[in-house]
């Protein structure tokens, strides 16, 4: 299953969006409203929880500097990866694109689709507080 967002122009220069993406304790400032638990494992790792949803174990996967940012499940059970892709237009913006990858049985992944793609929309509003 593949769900990708439209692109987020962010008054952040690239390498500013990479730096705070790459800091998983600041996924707390993009998370919705509804959100139940937000905790910090380690230093690439946090869980959090919306309201009604099971807890979700996130891990830094992959960084490439100031162009790209990977999260993935830390279970196997649920494989899937987030990914940031960072595009620097001017020397204060930048564009963020998130895009989700899972490989889901078609009954997981209809029941999925609709409450991670809202997920990945507020992520992508929030970006807007970044830098402040």
């Amino acid at each position: 299953m593949h769900i990708e967002t439209p692109k987020k122009t962010v008054n952040q220069s690239a390498e500013q969006v990479f730096i705070f993406l790459s800091d998983i304790k600041n996924f707390k400032v993009l998370m919705p409203d509804n959100i139940d638990k937000f905790e910090v494992l380690d230093e690439n790792t946090f869980k959090f929880a919306l309201k009604g949803m099971p807890e979700i174990i996130l891990r830094l996967k992959e960084q490439i500097p100031n162009s790209k940012v990977i999260l993935g499940a830390a279970s196997d059970k649920l494989p899937f990866s987030l990914t940031a892709d960072i595009e620097e237009i001017a020397t204060r913006e930048s564009e963020v694109t998130l895009s989700f990858e899972g490989e889901f049985n078609a009954m997981m992944a209809m029941m999925i689709k609709k409450p991670i793609t809202n997920f990945m929309d507020t992520l992508t509003t929030n970006m807007d507080k970044i830098g402040q």
